[in-house]
């Protein structure tokens, strides 16, 4: 016999539940369909971005710099201090066969010194302390001795110096590494910005940038600055024979530079050495706080922790090596914040 029981309604619990989750599911289908979609950054905007990338990569790029020259110096102390240590062990080798062949002499003509031999067994400290034993030795006794003991000592210091630098080598080479991975994530950064934008939008920023470049090199060549003489102009004329090489980090050239890179190899071009580091460079020859007052040649450091640096071109415009992505070019000071020049 067939049931002809009534089917079961949904509580009204249900219904208000099933009627809510269906309305919010219209709302945001509604909300997806309007909603207008995330408008790409333009031309200027990825410039800007961009460019603060690089000058974030410049600045970590000052301190790679800075560590990689203190590993090389501190390397070839390490070096210096181990060739040292080696020479000294031959020395207090020969000191030490010396005496032997001394106590050698006393055992065939009867026997040797009680002191002596308590000294080929052990460490002289122990005796040359004690006033007793120098009594029973010979002044040439006591002279082998005193040097043994000399040498054992600058020997010691040697060594805890080594051992010092190279606790420090190895702190720099772990900084090094932090600041190699930090430049190639800032400029991992930027060349995703940078390969967002069109063909069309890359070629316009590239031509600004050529122009910009032209504009400022005619500005430097027309103006009224007297030009370069001494070492000054050999170093400027140095650095305009780069024109065109591209900036790469760490480098000194003579194929590619970074800013420091690039004014270090053109005072070296002119006899003249100076420090790596934009920082350390800050810190020698006369400082010039007027513009009015640069020179052709001058290094001009910008940004207020002096990571930037190139070398005056005249009328207000700087021959340097930019950022990565970039060549040695001309630029308009007024294009970066000026803090000083430096008279080498």
């Amino acid at each position: 016999m067939a049931s002809h029981r009534r089917p079961k309604q949904p509580s009204r619990a249900r219904v208000t539940v099933l009627t809510t989750a269906a309305a919010a599911a219209v709302a945001i289908s509604a909300q997806a369909a309007n909603a207008a979609p995330s408008a790409k950054p333009s031309k200027d905007e990825v410039k800007s971005k961009v460019d603060a990338l690089y000058q974030q990569a410049e600045q970590a790029t000052e301190k790679f710099d800075g560590a990689k020259e203190k590993q090389e110096k501190l390397q070839k102390e390490i070096s210096t201090i181990q060739d040292n240590v080696a020479r000294g062990q031959q020395e207090l080798n020969k000191l030490r066969d010396g005496l032997g062949s001394l106590a050698a002499g006393q055992y065939r003509s009867g026997g040797i010194d009680p002191s002596v031999q308590l000294f080929l067994s052990s460490n002289p400290d122990d005796y040359l302390d004690k006033a007793s034993t120098l009594d029973q030795l010979s002044s040439q006794q006591v002279d082998a001795l005193k040097k043994i003991q000399d040498k054992q000592r600058e020997l010691a210091q040697q060594r805890a110096e080594a051992t010092e630098k190279l606790k420090d080598l190895a702190s720099t080479r772990t900084e090094l590494g932090k600041k190699k991975k930090e430049i190639q994530s800032k400029l991992g950064e930027a060349q995703q910005l940078l390969n967002s934008m069109t063909a069309k939008e890359k070629a316009e920023l590239a031509a600004e940038q050529s122009r910009a470049s032209r504009a400022s090199q005619r500005s430097a060549l027309d103006g009224n600055t007297p030009a370069a003489s001494g070492r000054a102009g050999a170093a400027f004329a140095a650095a305009q024979s780069k024109i065109g090489s591209p900036y790469v980090y760490g480098a000194t050239g003579p194929s590619a530079y970074d800013c420091s890179g690039l004014t270090s190899w053109a005072y070296a071009q002119a006899g003249v050495s100076i420090p790596r580091t934009s920082e350390q460079q800050a810190t020698i020859g006369t400082r010039i706080y007027s513009q009015s007052q640069l020179q052709v040649g001058d290094l001009v450091f910008f940004y207020g922790d002096i990571h930037h640096v190139g070398l005056y071109a005249g009328n207000g415009q700087v021959l340097h090596a930019p950022h990565t992505g970039a060549v040695v070019r001309y630029e308009t000071m007024a294009d970066m914040p000026f803090q000083f020049g430096v008279r080498v």
